[in-house]
C-alpha cells in the first residue's frame, strides 16, 4: 500500500514541479368590458404603471455584486450530464486500507484527457454499468474528487477518487452491496467508467494564500482535503504559493484504516510550519477521561487554540464526512464562544455567510 501511494506522490510531485498552473415587467390591471372608453382607460392605467416601474428601477441603487473569497474564477459545472456522460478509463485502482481494517477503501485514477476541468473541492458523478431492478440505467452517485486539478500525474488529464466499498447486512439478514461503490472498487485498469460533472462550489479553496484552513474529515471525507493539500505542498504554481496554516483532523475507526498517512508525513516533513495533522482513532485511542477518541474529542484537546483561530477573518473551516460530526464540533464551540459573550449559533451563521464555514456531509 505504502509503495503504491508513495510512487504516486513522487511521480505527481516530479511532474507538477515543472507545470505552471493555468493563468488559472409589466403590471396589467383588469379592464372593464371592452367598450372603447373602457379599453382606453385600461391602456392608460397600464402606461402609468409601466412609467412608474421604469422610474423606480432607474432610481434604485445598483445591487453590489458579491465577490467570493474562494477560487471560483472560471469554475466549470455540469459539463457532462447523465444522458451524455464522459467515458474515461480506469488507469489505477488500489486498496489503501490494510487487510484487517473494518472495510475496504480504494484509491482510483481515471483518464479525462483534460475534458473534465475540475477544481479542488468539486465532485464528479459516476454511473455504474448495468441496469437496476426496473431495467433502467443506474442513477449516478456523487463522489468528492481526491486529486488536485493537475491530477495525480501532474498533467491535468486525470481525476482521482477515494471510495469505500459498501457492504452491510439488512434487517432480513441479507448481505447488501452498494451498487456504485462495489462497481468502482472492482474496476480493473483499462475498464471504461461513465463520469458526469464536475459539480459543486461549496468546498472550493480560499483565494488567500495566507489563510488558516482547518479541515475536518471522517473516513473517505478526506478526499477533498487530499486535493487541497497536494496543491499546497506537492505542486508549484506561478500564481499560488500557500504560506498559511493547514490543519487537518482525520477520524477513522482503526489505525489500519488511516488514509494517505504516508503522503501527509511527507507534507509535514516538507512544511512543518504550515501543516499540522491530528488523527482520531476511535477504537484504539481514548482521551484523559477514558472516552473514545472521535474527531470532536481530538479537537477538544486544542479547543482554545481553535477558538482563537475561528475569531480571525482569514480562517476557513471545511468539514467532509459523516453527518453526525458537525453536532459534536458545535458542542465544543458553544461554551468557548459563551466565554467571550458570543452566541455560537449566530456566530456560525456569520461564518457561513462569509464563506468561512463549509460543510459537505452525508
Amino acid at each position: 500500500m505504502a509503495a503504491v501511494t508513495a510512487a504516486a506522490v513522487s511521480t505527481s510531485a516530479a511532474a507538477a514541479v515543472t507545470k505552471a498552473s493555468p493563468s488559472p415587467a409589466h403590471c396589467f390591471l383588469p379592464c372593464p368590458p371592452r367598450t372603447r372608453a373602457g379599453h382606453q382607460r385600461g391602456l392608460l392605467l397600464r402606461a402609468q404603471v409601466s412609467t412608474t416601474d421604469a422610474a423606480a428601477v432607474a432610481a434604485a441603487p445598483a445591487k453590489k455584486e458579491k465577490i467570493s473569497k474562494k477560487q471560483d474564477e472560471g469554475v466549470v459545472t455540469n459539463k457532462y450530464r447523465p444522458k451524455e456522460p464522459y467515458v474515461g478509463k480506469c488507469l489505477l485502482n488500489t486498496k489503501i486500507t490494510a487487510d484487517d481494517a473494518p472495510g475496504e477503501t480504494w484509491h482510483m485514477v481515471f483518464s479525462t484527457e483534460g475534458e473534465i476541468p475540475y477544481r479542488e473541492g468539486q465532485s464528479i458523478g459516476v454511473i455504474a454499468d448495468g441496469v437496476d431492478k426496473n431495467g433502467k440505467p443506474h442513477k449516478l452517485r456523487l463522489y468528492s474528487i481526491a486529486s488536485s486539478a493537475l491530477g495525480d500525474f501532474g498533467d491535468s488529464k486525470t481525476v482521482s477518487l477515494c471510495v469505500k466499498r459498501l457492504v452491510y447486512t439488512n434487517d432480513q439478514g441479507e448481505i447488501v452491496k452498494g451498487v456504485c461503490s462495489n462497481f468502482l472498487c472492482d474496476l480493473k485498469p483499462g475498464s471504461d467508467v461513465k463520469i458526469t460533472g464536475p459539480v459543486g462550489k461549496e468546498m472550493l479553496m480560499p483565494k488567500d494564500p495566507n489563510a488558516n484552513i482547518i479541515m475536518l474529515a471522517t473516513g473517505t471525507g478526506i478526499a477533498p482535503f487530499r486535493s487541497f493539500l497536494w496543491k499546497m505542498f506537492f505542486e508549484k504554481y506561478d500564481d499560488y504559493k500557500f504560506n498559511g496554516l493547514a490543519w487537518l483532523f482525520l477520524g477513522v475507526p482503526t489505525s489500519s484504516s488511516l488514509l494517505y498517512k504516508e503522503e501527509f508525513d511527507k507534507m509535514k516533513a516538507k512544511a512543518p510550519e504550515n501543516f499540522r495533522v491530528d488523527y482520531a482513532v476511535s477504537r484504539e485511542q481514548t482521551n484523559a477521561q477514558g472516552e473514545k477518541m472521535y474527531i470532536q474529542t481530538r479537537m477538544a484537546e486544542y479547543k482554545e487554540e481553535l477558538w482563537e483561530l475561528l475569531k480571525k477573518d482569514n480562517t476557513y473551516v471545511y468539514m467532509c464526512g459523516l453527518k453526525g460530526m458537525e453536532k459534536g464540533i458545535d458542542d465544543i464551540m458553544v461554551s468557548l464562544a459563551a466565554k467571550d459573550g458570543i452566541d455560537w449559533a449566530d456566530y456560525k451563521k456569520q461564518l457561513k455567510k462569509g464563506e468561512q464555514w463549509n460543510v459537505e456531509v452525508y
